[in-house]
């Protein structure tokens, strides 16, 4: 090649990377990864996002849904086995009777509380559910701020059957410590958000069991944490009919205790949109002036509002907001009395104020189920709970194996949205994309340049070695976990190799890794996985960046993926959810996928247990060529093989124990 045409190909190798993406990739610049800086906690600001008509806000009510149910672990949806529930100790009072509960949720884990029912009326009667919240003496909480037994003692006597439960760790409910949570349990979705969440499903079910509650007038009400629990249960069981959830729902503050907390649940959203998907259904907001819901009225409510409005049902939400501090107060329930009537038995009437009556309230003896009892034999202990709990998922996903072609498509529409909210991560689309204008090295068909996401704040650094062949191209994204400078390092080798082949080679730093390696971030804080992705999961969406990237480069035909080491681990599940690929090849590093242990160590990922890990990232994947080396007779490869078998594509699939050579592999790319 003389100096000229030399020159020429150089030209347009130039053009072709800055013109990618058209014009707007030329003017981005870019800035420190803001991935190490926005961390967000609990208290962290937060808005509404656009929605702009009823389909797009029905479309992610949808996703929304699926996320919370994802997130508590509560997907696939568990088994419901019988209640069988225990109802007895009634009391009979003027206008009203109290009844002992326990029933069973899960087998051998109770939900215990109280039963208020009418006397002297005519059923059946709209049911209503009464979470507590964090008050010193749960459902049996009588202060001047809180009532619980006065709530549920007046909503008897205007005609509810009323179900007052123990949120875990209180009162009866003592076979479950309250703040039920740790890093590994976050593997199963297991912890106290889940466990009351499902056992507010099965108070449903109890309510709806009972001959003389109407089963299509169900309600739920709960102040502080039972206020969540209440926008929550409203959220993804819609036989919840009317909800009031009180001084709970803010755009700055999103709960304080593990029961409201669970790992990814406000993943790029917050309790303004949860609380939305009460809509068309009648919702009321009861706000405080001296608590995180002082500016509901300004803020909470006229976003919220938009989406009833949307939904064609403005009448159906309004704002009350009291003059006090954190509460659940006479006023406060008075205004719940009023909005339950009005929907229960007035209808279209005008919403007029219910007062309170007065009450008195029973000693505890009179109200504990379990008062000077021991709980039944049958109860599991903690450790049994969660080890149930674990075995059940195991076995739903054993149940789900795919046995043929129809199987696997079954499979995929279960597991697919809970991979995909467990690893946190998404292939963008062509508009996502973000470049920096490249710059050119010695070799000159070198150039390193930043790509991210259209406003994610993520930064990327990529090097890219171009080959002497014209395009179209084949691509190779090589993944190490040292980034480019492990490429560099330890794997020149296969970069000629490829090179020679006539592919183009891209190389990428992962989150924290290459360039930006050790930059300190703040993975501690307090419900950390809540609100923020993992190290891993932004590796994982920093691999599909870049393979969006070159899907979209008009210069190449084909992609292929390569990981390095333990980046092969990142590879393989970020696969998952790209599109197909023409070969992968990945060095899984003898990692034991069958060991929570391994997960917690070196690639932490909340709920990637619960959603399947490696058998389900690989049976949602596309059954392109794949090359497995480095399992060592621990990564176990049978679920694969097997996906590999029913769908013919045995020949596509190589498994190797040990670490083949960097040559190896070349060889096997194409």
């Amino acid at each position: 090649m003389n100096k000229i045409t030399f020159f020429n190909w150089l030209l347009v190798c130039g053009l072709i990377l800055v013109n990618s993406f058209g014009q707007t990739q030329r003017t981005w610049t870019s800035k420190t990864d803001q991935r190490f800086k926005k961390m967000r906690t609990l208290e962290t600001p937060t808005r509404f996002d656009q929605i702009n008509n009823q389909q797009e806000w029905l479309s992610k009510a949808h996703s929304l849904r699926h996320n919370i149910l994802s997130s508590s672990g509560l997907w696939p949806f568990p088994e419901k086995g019988s209640l069988r529930p225990k109802v007895f100790g009634k009391i009979d009072r003027n206008g009203y009777s109290i009844e002992k509960v326990y029933f069973e949720s899960y087998p051998g884990f109770y939900v215990t509380g109280n039963l208020y029912r009418p006397l002297e009326k005519k059923g059946p009667f709209p049911g209503i559910l009464s979470p507590h919240g964090h008050w010193n003496y749960g459902r049996l909480e009588n202060s001047e701020r809180c009532s619980v037994p006065g709530r549920c003692i007046n909503l008897a006597l205007q005609g509810y059957i009323v179900f007052s439960y123990d949120m875990i760790g209180y009162n009866d409910s003592r076979q479950v410590e309250h703040h039920l949570s740790d890093k590994r349990l976050e593997l199963w979705g297991i912890g106290s958000l889940s466990l009351q969440l499902w056992n507010s499903i099965r108070s449903v079910d109890f309510l709806q069991s009972l001959p003389d509650v109407n089963k299509d007038q169900i309600g739920c009400t709960g102040a502080s944490g039972g206020g969540t629990q209440t926008f929550l249960l409203s959220a993804i069981d819609d036989r919840i009919k009317v909800a009031a959830p009180v001084n709970m729902i803010s755009h700055d503050f999103q709960g304080g205790c593990t029961c409201e907390n669970a790992p990814n649940l406000r993943l790029d959203t917050n309790n303004m949109e949860i609380g939305a998907l009460m809509a068309p259904r009648p919702l009321l907001l009861v706000s405080a002036q001296g608590d995180w819901t002082w500016r509901t009225p300004r803020i909470e409510f006229p976003a919220i509002s938009r989406i009833y409005s949307l939904l064609k049902a403005k009448e159906k939400i309004k704002n009350v907001q009291i003059a006090a501090i954190h509460n659940y107060n006479q006023e406060s329930r008075e205004a719940v009395y009023s909005w339950f009537d009005y929907w229960f038995f007035k209808k279209k009437e005008t919403l007029s104020v219910m007062k309170e009556r007065s009450f008195s309230v029973e000693s505890p003896a009179n109200l504990l189920v379990f008062f000077g009892t021991p709980l039944p034999k049958s109860a599991k202990t903690q450790n049994q709970l969660v080890t149930y709990l674990e075995s059940k998922a195991q076995e739903q996903l054993i149940n789900l194996f795919p046995q043929n072609k129809k199987s696997l498509k079954k499979f995929k529409q279960i597991l697919g949205p809970l991979m995909n909210h467990s690893l946190a991560a998404s292939f963008p689309i062509q508009s996502e994309i973000r470049q920096t204008t490249p710059s050119q090295f010695s070799p000159k068909s070198k150039f390193e340049f930043i790509i991210g996401r259209k406003g994610r704040g993520d930064r990327v650094p990529v090097t890219i070695w171009l080959p002497k062949n014209s395009a179209p191209l084949s691509a190779t994204l090589l993944i190490h976990p040292e980034g480019g400078i492990g490429i560099n390092r330890k794997a020149t080798s296969l970069l000629k190799a490829l090179l020679k082949k006539g592919h183009l080679v891209m190389a990428i730093d992962c989150f924290n890794t290459g360039k930006y390696k050790d930059i300190p971030n703040s993975s501690d804080t307090k419900f950390f996985t809540t609100y923020n992705r993992t190290p891993t999961s932004l590796r994982i969406q920093d691999i599909l960046t870049g393979l969006a990237y070159l899907k979209n480069r008009k210069d190449v035909s084909a992609v292929n993926l390569v990981g390095l080491e333990e980046a092969g681990l990142w590879c393989l599940l970020a696969r998952s959810l790209a599109p197909k690929l023409n070969t992968t090849v990945v060095d899984v590093a003898q990692f034991p996928n069958h060991s929570d242990q391994a997960y917690l160590n070196k690639l932490f990922i909340p709920l990637i247990r619960r959603a399947g890990d490696f058998r389900t990232a690989v049976t949602l994947s596309p059954t392109s060529r794949l090359l497995i080396h480095n399992t060592g007779n621990k990564f176990d490869t049978s679920w694969i093989k097997h996906l590999y078998k029913i769908t013919d594509s045995e020949s596509e699939l190589q498994v190797e124990m040990d670490r083949l050579s960097l040559s190896d592999m070349a060889s096997w790319i194409q």
